[in-house]
């Protein structure tokens, strides 16, 4: 069945009316818009009695439901075992919690790879933790005329050595997709973990750790439609050999140990409709997990048509340089500069034209380094699944307009 993006906007408030429409919203990459179910779902939890987990009062049990079925629904979004499912309050929180508990085990003459591809947030967390720990950083560059980074880029810094490798499944700031399979399996060989930021890959990609070689991937709910929070799926056997500091009252059971504090419930519920939505982007028979598959493969299409779109269209403006390989199949995110207009004169005139796509590094300090743009940035317009031909063609207008 094909993707019906009318049918799908519908349900976002935030995009206005087919007679009204709102503003075209490229900023996904930096936080998508949420469905009415979502926010639904969010306030349904707050009008209702909610109290901490147990099994005596409604309001326990309510509570208790919640979490359940949100580590059910990370589960099946990402193909994990939900008793691997760990939330909070980011994904930068989650790798910062995770690096200090893995790098316990660290010393002098240990090693960690880090790559220029990734967003800080997979950076700093494991160089700051190996240096507290005197473990040696190793860093995997990428060629920044196409923004790839190789398996060999990777295998060039590894050794026996190596405790841990983390690694993106798509740049957030060029959309390029690393080869993460080949990259955890070498990781692997050498007898490493591999921790994988999926923040920027899970909401257009359908997502199966076991086939990415993952140990740990860390996504964001706030990413593909959800409430603001952070998600960490693992085995459960891994998350059972690591002792995370924590409160001494605090339950000691997985996955729970690694939760500091209550969980925010109603950004828990968010996240289960945010995934529900997912999986119903295309009417399809079968479980949770069946049904993303379906609705995940149709919408990736649906982005990547766009996708082309919008890089035909820029390829056809005199100034305007597009960062990274746009021939290489990336997720649906497009870096570029207009001549003799900064980034964020651009970013202010799209916006004044109701177009949001945003201008900066956007965390992604290694790899603006590395391009060159970590003066000024540059223009960053992400597809998400209410995106539509409309969008696209406002913002080559908006462009093209800069080059009058």
């Amino acid at each position: 069945m094909s993707y019906d993006v009318t049918a799908v906007r519908a349900h976002f408030p935030a995009l206005g009316s087919a007679d009204a429409p709102g503003a075209a919203h490229f900023d996904g990459p930096g936080g998508s818009q949420t469905p009415v179910q979502v926010a639904d779902a969010v306030a349904d939890v707050l009008r209702s009695a909610v109290a901490n987990k147990g099994t005596v009062t409604a309001a326990e049990r309510r509570a208790t439901a919640i979490v359940d079925a949100a580590r059910a629904a990370g589960a099946d979004l990402v193909g994990g075992d939900p008793a691997g499912i760990v939330f909070g309050r980011s994904m930068t929180q989650l790798t910062y919690d995770f690096a200090r508990t893995l790098a316990k085990t660290w010393g002098p003459g240990d090693e960690v790879v880090v790559t220029r591809l990734d967003h800080d947030a997979n950076v700093r967390p494991w160089v700051q933790a190996a240096t507290a720990a005197g473990a040696t950083v190793r860093w995997a560059e990428f060629d920044p005329a196409t923004g790839v980074l190789t398996t060999d880029d990777v295998a060039r810094v590894l050794s026996a050595r190596t405790r841990l490798v983390a690694v993106t499944a798509a740049s957030n700031l060029l959309g390029s997709r690393p080869d993460v399979p080949t990259i955890a399996a070498t990781a692997h060989d050498a007898g490493a973990l591999v921790y994988v930021d999926g923040v920027h890959y899970t909401p257009h990609a359908f997502v199966d750790v076991a086939a990415l070689g993952a140990d740990f991937y860390a996504c964001s709910p706030y990413k593909f439609l959800g409430p603001h929070l952070g998600m960490l799926a693992a085995a459960p056997a891994l998350l059972e050999e690591l002792r995370p500091d924590k409160l001494l009252p605090s339950s000691d059971m997985v996955p729970e140990r690694f939760e500091f504090g209550t969980l925010p419930y109603e950004a828990l519920a968010g996240t289960t409709a945010a995934i529900d939505f997912l999986a119903g982007l295309v009417p399809a028979p079968g479980s949770r997990r069946d049904r993303l598959a379906v609705s995940l493969e149709a919408l990736e299409h649906h982005e990547q048509v766009l996708l082309s779109q919008l890089d035909s269209g820029l390829a056809e403006l005199t100034g305007v340089e597009r960062l990274g390989d746009p021939a290489r199949h990336r997720t649906p995110t497009t870096l570029f500069t207009v001549a003799g207009v900064a980034p964020a004169e651009v970013y202010r005139a799209l916006a004044e034209r109701g177009v949001n796509a945003p201008a900066g590094t956007f965390y992604a300090y290694e790899c603006a380094k590395v391009l060159g743009i970590e003066q000024e940035g540059a223009v960053r317009a992400g597809i998400a699944p209410y995106t539509n031909k409309s969008d696209v063609d406002r913002l080559l207008d908006g462009v093209a307009a800069l080059r009058r």
